[in-house]
């Protein structure tokens, strides 16, 4: 049951990140992710270690971004009492200079995998100790067409 337990905690964390992302606030993505955590992503050359550091990169993200990420093909392995890790595909539709309204769709500007590490905190939160980006595809963010 521990075992279930540990990689539902995991999921949640998981899916917890692209909430906090797309509705609600990106700096706070930072609290997911253990105190000397990790952000990698290697095509981009971005490496961010830290939860302050964390914290200050998540909450650099424009005011006017609407983003949906789609997360998909989570599988969770716990590898001991406090690790585990994870692989989860995801899809990210955005735009820059959004400014309300619902936006004309479009394909996603990135598809890739996350590949994560966890730690199953002291007091028994699992939280993030690195995650690593791959794209697969990858394009710039549009910005919405304007109204005249």
């Amino acid at each position: 049951m521990e075992h279930l337990l540990a990689e539902r905690a995991c999921e949640r964390v998981i899916i917890d990140f692209v909430h906090r992302l797309d509705l609600g606030e990106p700096a706070s993505v930072a609290e997911l992710f253990t105190e000397d955590g990790i952000w990698e992503w290697p095509t981009g050359e971005r490496l961010v270690k830290g939860r302050d550091a964390l914290r200050a990169y998540f909450g650099s993200r424009p005011a006017d971004r609407l983003s949906r990420r789609l997360m998909s093909n989570i599988l969770v392995t716990v590898t001991s009492p406090d690790t585990a890790t994870a692989t989860s595909y995801f899809a990210t539709y955005r735009v820059d200079g959004h400014e309300g309204g619902m936006v004309p769709p479009g394909p996603p500007v990135q598809v890739g995998t996350y590949e994560d590490t966890f730690r199953n905190t002291p007091d028994g939160t699992w939280l993030l100790s690195a995650r690593i980006l791959h794209l697969a595809f990858a394009g710039p963010t549009p910005h919405p067409p304007r109204s005249s």
